[in-house]
């Protein structure tokens, strides 16, 4: 993995191996970065992704293996009590231009992944909520 930061945007190539959330992570916890948007394109090998069943409030996870390109990355890097917290989606192709995605786990680069996080000023924390079953915006 290697960066730059430009004033309020990091750009990160996260390298063959590297898992993607660990980076991300690495780098926003030596930029002191606590809140920002991001997103990413690349390909991956492996990942895992989950779909949050209302009803239920519980996660559901299904992990792919293969070759598949990052159709979209997006989410966000907040703080849940005074620690980093990242809500993180994805997106991914195969070969036969299937789309699987959801909430991100983890995935593990196959070939590259190009990150750009934009730095927004301010700080936004997370609590859970009993109701929903998910940790949403405190402001």
């Amino acid at each position: 993995m290697d960066y730059r930061r430009f004033e309020n945007k990091v750009v990160i190539r996260i390298d063959k191996g590297e898992e993607i959330i660990q980076k991300m992570l690495e780098v926003c916890n030596q930029e002191n970065i606590t809140l920002a948007n991001v997103n990413a394109i690349g390909a991956v090998g492996e990942f895992e992704v989950g779909l949050f069943k209302t009803e239920e409030k519980k996660y559901y996870s299904t992990i792919y293996r293969g070759d598949f390109e990052i159709v979209s990355l997006t989410g966000s890097i907040t703080t849940k009590d005074g620690k980093l917290y990242h809500h993180i989606h994805m997106s991914a192709a195969d070969g036969e231009n299937k789309v699987y995605g959801g909430h991100l786990n983890y995935a593990k680069v196959s070939a590259t992944c190009e990150m750009f996080i934009t730095i927004i000023s301010g700080k936004v924390e997370r609590e859970f909520n009993e109701e929903i079953g998910l940790n949403l915006f405190k402001f």
